[in-house]
């Protein structure tokens, strides 16, 4: 399954901007620009997109770890902010912390273009089996 493939299986994502730069079972990484309409009103951008950029990367990773014949479904998500991002492109790294029978749990770190840490993201997503 290509990049593409994995970003098109989200709509929201694309039509957010989010980009899937590469994906494997250890490591998905990918960005999202900043914009004025990705923004708060004193021009930082929106918590929301940038949860949404890890919740996408994060998902991402939780699927390329799953069992064959499951699926997945967010559990639970949890986001740090450390600092406004008002200019750049924020990069995503996303990495599963436990990937089990039951639950996979990724953490996705988000940076600005001086690679400080903008925020740090925890989901707990479960396992289920096909339906």
């Amino acid at each position: 399954m290509t990049t593409e493939d994995l970003l098109e299986a989200m709509p929201f994502a694309v039509a957010l901007g989010v980009r899937i730069d590469a994906a494997a079972p250890g490591e998905v990484t990918g960005r999202l620009d900043w914009a004025p309409e990705r923004c708060t009103a004193g021009g930082a951008m929106h918590g929301g997109a940038l949860m949404a950029l890890a919740d996408s990367l994060g998902a991402v990773c939780a699927f390329l770890n799953l069992p064959p014949e499951t699926w997945t479904t967010t559990l639970e998500s949890k986001t740090n902010f450390f600092r406004g991002v008002r200019e750049g492109t924020v990069r995503a790294v996303a990495r599963p912390l436990h990937a089990g029978r039951t639950s996979i749990v990724v953490q996705t770190d988000l940076y600005d273009d001086r690679d400080r840490r903008v925020a740090q993201v925890t989901q707990t997503q479960a396992v289920l089996a096909a339906r």
